[in-house]
């Protein structure tokens, strides 16, 4: 069970519980879906973990996909931000379900439990799927003029299975042409502000971790975007896993295991900012 703090109303995890409370939830602007899910740990926090969700950036799929994971990265000692953005048939799409991720990291400096402001010090974007291409568009945000005011940098990327080539995905038809459907157009080698592979090097690690046998994203997105990376002179890595587009989101799998661990190191690692 959880426990009430303070004048937050915040929930913190109980290390001795399998069941997750109900986060807190906070809206960083008016829209239905522009909002976020707070998780603490129970003792003191490791860092801030981003979480964001996939669904080839369609409205049918909705931050609940990210709950199981908030919710297991605080049992081990992170604090999760579970976020919620305008999705295509949502009222988003480019630019503005970037403009979403973009608030939603941000609005975590105006975040405090007990009056005590959250450190920000180490903040790490987890993404799977589609979810995996805007936790690595997030850390690069910085870099375009229209998110240039950006509040809370990030310090580190986990892609879980990314959609981190956006030309190759859609030439690939993944999604069944979701990102075209995304993008509003076909994607172009001018899509600098969009597209992950075309915004390398990145300033700050980021690490993929995929499935062999993933179907619905190839592992090629991943082992592309790290022959690319590792070229441009970034800090880059891949964990390659046993298992499917889903494994990398099972928190009972050793792929979640080995997550863990990268998110451990990352949170150990100075960066470039």
């Amino acid at each position: 069970m959880g426990r009430r703090t303070g004048v937050t109303n915040v929930w913190r995890m109980d290390a001795l519980s399998d069941q997750p409370p109900a986060p807190q939830r906070v809206s960083y602007g008016t829209h239905p879906s522009q909002y976020a899910e707070l998780f603490l740990p129970a003792g003191g926090s490791r860092g801030v973990v981003v979480v964001v969700h996939g669904g080839f950036w369609k409205a049918a799929y909705d931050c609940s996909l990210g709950r199981p994971l908030a919710a297991a990265l605080a049992r081990a000692g992170w604090t999760a931000w579970n976020i919620e953005y305008r999705r295509v048939g949502d009222g988003g799409g480019t630019p503005e379900t970037l403009d979403d991720v973009a608030a939603a990291i941000d609005k975590l400096a105006e975040v405090s439990v007990d009056g005590v402001p959250l450190d920000l010090s180490c903040v790490l974007t987890l993404g799977h799927s589609a979810g995996g291409h805007l936790a690595a568009w997030a850390a690069a945000r910085g870099q375009h003029e229209r998110w240039a005011q950006e509040r809370v940098p990030v310090t580190g990327v986990v892609s879980q299975a990314g959609v981190l080539d956006l030309r190759r995905a859609h030439v690939e038809q993944l999604g069944a042409g979701a990102v075209e459907e995304f993008l509003g157009r076909r994607p172009t080698d001018l899509d600098v502000t969009v597209d992950p592979l075309l915004q390398l090097p990145l300033d700050v690690p980021l690490w993929c971790v995929h499935g062999v046998d993933d179907e619905v994203v190839p592992i090629t997105q991943s082992r592309r975007y790290v022959e690319h990376a590792r070229l441009a002179g970034a800090e880059v890595g891949i964990v390659e896993v046993e298992g499917d587009h889903f494994t990398v989101v099972d928190v009972d799998s050793d792929a979640w295991a080995r997550t863990l661990e990268v998110l451990e190191s990352l949170a150990s690692t100075p960066t470039r900012h």
